[in-house]
């Protein structure tokens, strides 16, 4: 296990990546999906509290910049008129399958459970996203996903207790970072799932 404080290092990883997506969000690079990244934003932010509940101090710190980083990202996608990516009736639907997962927790009031739904919150809500990263991996950029997925990782080795509210959140944010990396960076769903019809209109 490493020292606890290297999870500052991992912070810092995340508010750069955030920042640069933001900032290619502002220049119209990027389309981010509100949906996803309102709940992103919102979902770890719960998390956090349910942490804290149970006396995660450090690697809390990880879930926080997790949810501080897409809100930036969000706001950053209402200053660029172009920067937005049409919201479907997939993203209704996950976006109210992830909001119900957060009342579950109010409802349950308990700190691991909270966890547990805020991790089902953010994945269903990243389910759009994962779409369009499979399908169209230009409209998104991978280093928010690489840096947080590095970030995630150093967390994890700094964990001394492993109980599932120390590692439960950072897993999981390793796990669908980095597959969100590999769909962008290596763009996965255009370069080997496409039909030889399509490539060749490529």
């Amino acid at each position: 296990m490493i020292d606890e404080r290297f999870v500052l290092a991992g912070a810092f990883l995340n508010i750069m990546g955030s920042a640069t997506y933001a900032y290619n969000t502002l220049k119209g690079r990027t389309k981010p999906n509100r949906v996803t990244w309102f709940l992103w934003a919102f979902a770890p932010l719960i998390a956090v509290s349910a942490q804290w509940s149970e006396g995660v101090t450090w690697a809390a710190l990880m879930t926080f910049m997790v949810g501080f980083g897409p809100l930036i990202i969000f706001i950053a996608s209402f200053v660029n008129r172009k920067a937005f990516w049409n919201i479907t009736k997939l993203d209704i639907i996950c976006g109210a399958v992830s909001l119900l997962a957060l009342i579950l927790w109010l409802i349950t009031g308990q700190g691991t459970i909270a966890i547990i739904f805020s991790i089902f919150a953010d994945l269903i809500a990243g389910i759009p996203t994962l779409v369009k990263a499979f399908n169209e991996p230009e409209t998104e950029h991978h280093s928010v996903f690489r840096n947080g997925a590095i970030s995630a990782a150093i967390t994890l080795l700094t964990i001394k207790e492993w109980k599932f509210a120390n590692y439960g959140f950072a897993l999981y944010i390793l796990l669908i970072c980095l597959t969100l990396y590999l769909l962008i960076r290596f763009k996965i769903g255009t370069n080997y799932f496409k039909t030889d019809d399509a490539k060749e209109v490529v």
